[in-house]
């Protein structure tokens, strides 16, 4: 009997450079093969994204490292479209950056905040440089009991790599993560690397990128939570 087949999106500007590109494809197709099912997955370039209509066939989405995007409107679209109409999301590095803007906008109802890379002077700068860059480094971190997060690796002390400059304005946090957004991950440092949304299937940010761990063999816990909550929408 043929597997079924599970369509993700991938949202974000490919470039075979980037290892997060390299990693992805093959992080799903890890989890799909542990999983049983087939998985198709296709890059959405974010200046394609001008409307939900193409958003439409997909199982789930996945928003992925290497911001700024050629297009912010239409990567925070698509996160609006995941986040409204329940389909599973996985945002990583750069996508929990955006996640974290799209909610700012779309659900606090702050239409003037922005991100500070693209611009630093706003007021409302939600995302702005960490104040140690995470460019090629790895951490430990520790995971919130009973999160969506949590659940995916098993256990609540974990090990994962970052490419990241950019991350949640202290001067924000509180506010933002006041309702349905919730921490669920902190660095050794106690800062903030994970979040996810309490009232929805499966709606996962991650600072770090745990896609990278595909490209050593192991299957990414976070890839394989994600087709699994695919799996379980489209049954």
């Amino acid at each position: 009997m043929t597997p079924t087949a599970l369509h993700l999106a991938l949202i974000g500007d490919y470039n075979p450079d980037v290892i997060a590109h390299q990693a992805i494809p093959v992080a799903l197709q890890q989890a799909a093969d542990t999983l049983g099912v087939r998985v198709h997955a296709q890059w959405l370039d974010t200046q394609t994204l001008t409307s939900t209509t193409a958003l439409q066939g997909f199982d789930g989405f996945w928003c992925v490292p290497a911001s700024p995007y050629r297009d912010t409107d239409g990567a925070l679209r698509a996160i609006r479209f995941a986040r409204e109409q329940g389909r599973p999301f996985l945002g990583t590095c750069g996508g929990f950056q955006h996640a974290v803007l799209e909610y700012a906008r779309n659900v606090l109802g702050w239409i003037d905040a922005e991100h500070g890379e693209l611009a630093p002077h706003a007021e409302r700068a939600v995302i702005t440089p960490l104040s140690c860059s995470l460019v090629e480094v790895s951490d430990t971190l520790r995971l919130a009991a009973h999160t969506r997060i949590a659940q995916a690796y098993g256990h609540l002390d974990i090990h994962e790599g970052y490419h990241c400059r950019y991350g949640i304005n202290p001067a924000f946090a509180a506010a933002l993560l006041a309702g349905n957004l919730i921490p669920s991950g902190h660095d050794a440092a106690g800062e903030l690397r994970a979040l996810e949304l309490r009232d929805h299937p499966f709606f996962v940010a991650t600072l770090f990128q745990p896609e990278r761990a595909a490209l050593k063999g192991i299957t990414p816990p976070l890839a394989l939570a994600l087709l699994k909550a695919c799996q379980e929408l489209s049954a």
